[in-house]
């Protein structure tokens, strides 16, 4: 008898690839915006949040799913800006993967959402290669990271639709250049739009966040 070969990461990306279009179907059926954040730990994923959902407070019904290995600290943060958030731990895993999102998804679909984020675990190489259903993934770049990481994890920004400079307060204080950062993304995908942006200060959260309500109405009118 042959031996037979059973490409176990295949299968499984397959399978995760049926669930998170499932899941897309669902949510565009409910006339929702899901948004995929990646970024670098520390990049400010949370802080941009909160922001955001400050400008969105009124505006858009708005949930989140928040990724991390262990604790439920961003959660609790998220939870203190009266945004309903549920926290996936993934206890190692240095990814979200469809099945995770659905079982958290669960415990809000009873309501109604304009738009959920979904804030990934901090790291720009796994999440990169898992499809959790998003309509939208964005990745972040703060200052303090270095403008060489487009260069460095391709995947992650080849694969984001749309890309945020983060903590541009402290851009007199790194060698950082914005506009080298964006070359190298461009270099990688041609159409990603850039928003420059710090959750201290406020500069750019705006513009963001009217680009997601933009977003929305783009795809449902």
């Amino acid at each position: 008898m042959g031996k037979i070969t059973v490409d176990v990461k295949r299968e499984v990306l397959r399978a995760n690839d049926m669930l998170a279009e499932a899941l897309r179907r669902e949510w565009a059926s409910r006339s929702m915006l899901v948004v995929n954040l990646l970024s670098s730990p520390g990049s400010g994923k949370t802080a941009l949040l909160e922001r955001t959902l400050e400008i969105l407070k009124g505006r858009m019904r708005v949930a989140v799913l928040e990724g991390d290995i262990e604790t439920d600290r961003d959660a609790e943060r998220i939870r203190a800006k009266g945004v309903e958030a549920v926290q996936i731990t993934t206890g190692g895993t240095c990814h979200l993967e469809a099945n995770m999102v659905a079982k958290a998804w669960e415990r809000i679909s009873d309501r109604d959402w304009d738009i959920l984020f979904i804030e990934n675990v901090g790291n720009l190489i796994c999440p990169a290669g898992f499809d959790l259903g998003e309509h939208l993934r964005v990745v972040l770049l703060s200052v303090p990271e270095g403008d060489d990481k487009p260069a460095k994890y391709p995947k992650a920004f080849r694969t984001a639709r749309w890309m945020v400079l983060t903590k541009m307060d402290l851009l007199p204080f790194f060698d950082f250049s914005p506009e080298r950062a964006v070359s190298e993304a461009k270099r990688l995908r041609p159409d990603i739009r850039v928003f420059r942006t710090s959750a201290k200060t406020g500069e750019g959260v705006e513009e963001w966040a009217n680009a997601l309500v933009e977003e929305y109405r783009k795809m449902y009118g």
